[in-house]
């Protein structure tokens, strides 16, 4: 997962800095970067705004125009200008918003990141990874971007994906407290060993489900502290009793 936002502001930054370097002011900054890219005023405005990365090969033309490393520009890997690589060593704030390039960025950019990504509507909702949570209002705040490529290989959808949060420790070490949760409420059938989020009476949780052997299901907690969060076994017929809203496919969080 990456915020399209993070990897803009993340490149904008680094290319004012390159132009300052370059002793170029920002005040028609854009008419030059259109030279050096051979690219229209309007393009290189959208690239100094953050409403679009450029592509490889006008990436490289930057690059070389305003003498830095295109690694450097492209991903805040390497030193830039007037920096040593030892200087470099530690990573910016802004480097440090990206995750290795390899993980997230194409070889071969397109001028328009929205192809590349899928924007997934992100509500300020939260599954209870410990007892209930109850979500009286859910509000849509942003959207957070997955690689494309990616969410096809997995055979999901975007129409039926949501990200939500976590709550609790009761998955841990699986799930953290206020770990980003991947759902897709198109699958809601149970399935062993899966995690699921579900909805009862105490509210929205984010459970394992384990076949059991008499053909009903375990409601487990990853927490190996079972006596602070017990197994609840259900049979066939009590399992709906939780309704299952999504299996989560994807969280993401600090290690």
């Amino acid at each position: 997962m990456v915020h399209i936002e993070d990897l803009r502001a993340a490149f904008v930054a680094r290319l004012k800095k390159a132009l300052e370097a370059k002793e170029i002011p920002q005040w028609g900054a854009g008419a030059r970067l259109a030279k050096m890219a051979n690219v229209t005023p309007k393009a290189a405005s959208k690239w100094m705004n953050g409403e679009s990365i450029p592509g490889a090969a006008k990436m490289l033309a930057l690059a070389n125009a305003l003498d830095v490393k295109v690694e450097w520009l492209q991903h805040g890997s390497g030193p830039g200008p007037g920096e040593s690589a030892k200087e470099n060593q530690q990573p910016s704030p802004a480097a440090q918003t990206i995750p290795s390039p390899q993980s997230l960025m194409p070889c071969d950019f397109t001028d328009d990141l929205e192809g590349q990504y899928t924007f997934i509507d992100q509500y300020d909702a939260r599954a209870a990874a410990g007892t209930g949570f109850d979500n009286v209002h859910v509000v849509l705040r942003n959207t957070l971007a997955f690689k494309t490529e990616w969410l096809r290989a997995k055979g999901v959808k975007a129409k039926n994906l949501k990200v939500i949060y976590a709550h609790g420790d009761s998955m841990w070490p699986t799930i953290n407290h206020h770990d980003v949760l991947l759902v897709d409420e198109s699958r809601i059938e149970p399935s062993d060993g899966q995690i699921f989020v579900m909805g009862n009476l105490e509210g929205s949780i984010v459970k394992r489900l384990i076949a059991s052997s008499d053909g009903g299901w375990i409601i487990s907690s990853d927490n190996p502290d079972k006596a602070k969060y017990p197994n609840r076994e259900l049979s066939d017929e009590e399992i709906n009793e939780h309704r299952i809203l999504g299996r989560v496919i994807w969280r993401g969080g600090d290690l």
